[in-house]
């Protein structure tokens, strides 16, 4: 249930993502803007991922540590 309900949001998601720069797109000289940004984020976003899968000790941290 859980994955199931994980695999729709993603799904909502990526149709936003998409929709949100086909209106970037849509409104193109001001789009280019909003356009970068969107990157920006998203380059951000995956380093922070990239970061977090490459962190050993968060994962000591998390396995070891009492809840």
């Amino acid at each position: 249930m859980e994955n199931i309900g994980y695999i729709l949001l993603g799904i909502a998601a990526i149709c936003w993502i998409v929709a949100i720069i086909i209106g970037v797109v849509a409104a193109f000289p001001i789009g280019i803007i909003g356009l970068i940004a969107i990157l920006g984020i998203g380059f951000l976003f995956a380093k922070v991922i990239k970061d977090r899968l490459e962190n050993k000790e968060d994962d000591h941290y998390s396995e070891t540590i009492d809840k």
